[in-house]
């Protein structure tokens, strides 16, 4: 693809005007800037869940450490069917004066849930250590979170004051 279909392909129309749309890359950034996401899942049962989590990124997934016995280890598996948001907080010194949700970042997702001594885990120790105390990595799951479809976001790439349009402040981007 040549940049200028890239760079047209960024852009979205909005009224009479245009802005740019988030690149992929932008995005992943974003994402690995934070550390908090809130995560949901369904139960067995069919009963929506959700719970805020501290996570790491990586290799295009996200890695969540959670207990042996939580409900996010015990019921993920189940489904394997994770939707994930993580806010994104915007405003500097102006959020201090002025009441500014955050951006968002959300997507559906395929989760995995590993025994902490997985191999595959293993070579993410050094990530993970930021994440739980050393004496409790050695009994914790550790949910592996696959992005899938596409990432829809929310006041990612346009100001502060163009996220009072919903058609200005929101994209839709392609995971892959």
């Amino acid at each position: 693809m040549s940049k200028t279909s890239r760079q047209a392909e960024q852009k979205v129309a909005i009224g009479n005007g245009v802005r740019r749309k988030p690149s992929r890359e932008e995005i992943w950034r974003q994402v690995a800037k934070a550390s908090f996401a809130v995560l949901s899942y369904v139960t067995p049962n069919g009963e929506p869940r959700s719970s805020g989590v501290v996570y790491t990124s990586g290799r295009g997934r996200l890695y969540v450490a959670v207990a042996p016995d939580s409900w996010k280890a015990l019921h993920i598996p189940a489904t394997g069917q994770v939707a994930v948001t993580v806010p994104v907080r915007r405003g500097g010194l102006m959020a201090l004066l002025a009441p500014i949700p955050p951006a968002t970042i959300s997507f559906h997702a395929r989760a995995v849930v590993h025994p902490a001594g997985h191999r595959h885990i293993a070579s993410l120790l050094p990530e993970l250590a930021k994440l739980v105390p050393a004496e409790r990595l050695a009994d914790c799951r550790i949910v592996e979170i696959f992005p899938e479809g596409h990432f829809l976001t929310y006041g990612i790439g346009t100001s502060l004051s163009s996220m009072r349009s919903p058609a200005a402040a929101r994209a839709r981007v392609p995971v892959n």
